[in-house]
């Protein structure tokens, strides 16, 4: 059975897809990547691994339009040194087996791996765009698809979240709001840019992760014409892929 389009319309404030290679300030893509666009879907609807079972499905974002042209901010803002506790951590403290560690803002002494630094953010203001995507099941629950797509447009429709989705940082939430077939549709962005390699994902897609996959970066040449985006299938050899352990990139 061939997967049905699905179209969310997105918008926000802010928005910030950084680039994987500036890893202190944050530089945003002029446009939302694939990775950024899957995270909206399954904020909205997904079937993760839980207590060994296997997902269900992934996201195939198929083309993204730029309904409105890139506007960059700039923005210098506050953040902690340490990174946020792991699932693990935080189950750790929840149950008892660990004390709650805080993460310093002030009042860390003279360890440089605490406290606050301020950091530069380019992000990206008053975005919006039109997100194509398609359900496909993995191996054994390619029987559900009709189901699977009925369910993501009843929650779409609704309103209905698992969380909100966003644009990149948590703090920059994404609005969305379904597309019917056949509905009459504002005209994207009149504009063309060649934008280089652009992430396409931060995971393996070609089969099912659980919360501890490591990070499996792919890119892709990323054009817009006439403020659409064309984006290749996952296994396409458009696709580029690095290696867990850092490797040269491959189609």
């Amino acid at each position: 059975m061939q997967p049905k389009d699905q179209v969310l319309e997105v918008w926000g404030e802010l928005a910030c897809f950084t680039r994987p290679e500036l890893k202190v300030e944050r530089f945003s893509y002029p446009v939302i990547t694939p990775s950024a666009a899957r995270g909206i879907y399954d904020a909205i609807y997904c079937k993760p691994c839980r207590n060994g079972t296997q997902a269900e499905f992934r996201w195939q974002i198929t083309q993204i339009e730029v309904l409105c042209p890139p506007n960059y901010l700039a923005l210098r803002r506050n953040e902690v040194k340490e990174k946020g506790p792991s699932e693990r951590m935080v189950r750790s403290w929840m149950t008892g087996k660990t004390a709650p560690e805080p993460l310093w803002a002030d009042g860390a002494g003279d360890d440089p791996t605490k406290g606050r630094t301020q950091r530069q953010t380019m992000a990206l203001k008053d975005v919006r765009y039109r997100l194509h995507a398609e359900i496909r099941p993995w191996e054994g629950f390619k029987d559900r698809q009709q189901a699977f797509e009925a369910q993501f447009r009843r929650r779409a429709a609704e309103g209905k979240c698992i969380f909100q989705p966003y644009f990149g940082c948590r703090e920059f939430p994404a609005y969305f709001e379904l597309i019917e077939p056949g509905a009459e549709c504002e005209a994207p962005w009149d504009g063309d840019a060649d934008l280089g390699l652009m992430l396409y994902d931060a995971f393996d897609l070609s089969r099912p992760g659980t919360s501890t996959s490591p990070v499996h970066v792919s890119l892709f040449r990323c054009r817009v014409v006439g403020g659409v985006i064309t984006v290749p299938d996952y296994d396409s050899p458009d696709v580029l892929r690095v290696a867990p352990e850092g490797g040269e990139a491959t189609c």
